[in-house]
């Protein structure tokens, strides 16, 4: 009995010493465990009388449950005073100042986000569509079958056998004259991939294409329609100039040139003095597309544009070198502002 006084004693004076909670741990082990001194008591009792043996027993599970229950006091008290250490170290003074920085939104995202909202003002309709695309959307669907000399334009990651990455936005056009009948305004902008790198092109670029479909539909609609989004874009005085081209999606085709926003068409570094500066191909589309996604092409037509945003954002903000996009320079993209 007087054993178990001892240990009760020194239990007190450990317990009271305890500065974490690993010690209480350890204190639990010591006098608990297996190998504890509770247990090496228990072990002891066949030593004793038979009459001594049931009070010892009562004695020695009465030191147990002291001991559980002191030692879950201790973790308690421990917990809230560590609860009141990290509530004291993480407190907020909402009197300061805020000195994080402001994120800002990526060029190309302004870009797209502004032509985005002035094409749906205009009524059309913005979807999204797989990155990773079939040969027939990608290419047979827009008139560009696999003997086509138009493939060699666009430098292809092919992914297996008729799968690859897609070289522009445009399947989702045919994917959506499939499925929907005129008449159509969809937008669709998004990532697209070729083959090619250098101070103007980039493997990974974002494009915006753009189609209508309807009755009596015209160049002059097309004309209009990309006259309104340059004044917006590039101010006012912005005219646009339509050049003969070739796509085989659009027929006819034309490449469309802006006037130099930085010289106002008088010649500068940036238009190489021409005046103009080249941004998008557009066209009425080939009534070989519409037929092959079920329109009508002797009821409907309509016309096509694709944009590159990254080419819109290199002469909106004169930027010079399209790899800057992607380096991830925080410097380079706080200047866009908020």
């Amino acid at each position: 009995m007087s054993t178990i006084g001892e240990i009760k004693n020194k239990f007190d004076a450990e317990v009271g010493g305890c500065q974490s909670t690993e010690q209480a741990q350890d204190l639990k082990v010591r006098y608990l465990g297996k190998s504890g001194e509770l247990t090496a008591l228990l072990k002891g009792i066949k030593d004793l009388s038979p009459e001594e043996r049931p009070s010892f027993g009562a004695k020695v599970n009465e030191l147990r449950n002291y001991i559980e229950s002191a030692l879950q006091s201790k973790l308690a008290e421990m917990k809230e005073q560590e609860m009141q250490r990290r509530l004291q170290q993480e407190k907020v003074d909402v009197s300061l100042t805020d000195v994080r920085p402001w994120g800002s939104l990526h060029p190309v995202t302004l870009v797209e986000n502004e032509i985005c909202r002035l094409m749906t003002a205009m009524g059309f309709e913005v979807l999204s569509g797989p990155e990773i695309e079939t040969d027939y959307y990608n290419f047979q669907a827009l008139n560009i079958p696999y003997d086509h000399p138009a493939r060699d334009m666009q430098d292809t990651f092919y992914i297996s056998d008729g799968i690859l990455l897609r070289t522009h936005t445009s399947p989702m056009q045919a994917r959506l004259m499939e499925k929907k009948k005129p008449p159509i305004k969809m937008l669709c902008p998004g990532k697209v991939f070729r083959s090619d790198s250098d101070a103007s092109h980039s493997p990974v670029f974002h494009q915006i294409e753009a189609l209508v479909v309807d009755e009596n539909v015209t160049l002059c609609d097309l004309k209009g329609t990309l006259e309104y989004l340059a004044s917006k874009l590039f101010g006012k005085s912005t005219k646009v100039r339509f050049r003969p081209s070739f796509f085989p999606f659009t027929e006819p085709s034309v490449e469309v040139d802006l006037s130099c926003s930085n010289c106002g068409g008088k010649g500068c570094s940036l238009c190489k003095g021409t005046g103009w500066i080249e941004v998008l191909g557009a066209g009425m589309v080939n009534p070989f597309v519409l037929e092959n996604c079920g329109i009508d092409s002797s009821k409907y037509n309509g016309y096509a544009f694709g944009i590159g945003l990254e080419r819109i954002a290199m002469i909106k903000y004169g930027i010079p070198d399209i790899r800057l996009f992607y380096e991830n320079d925080a410097r380079f993209i706080k200047q866009f502002g908020k």
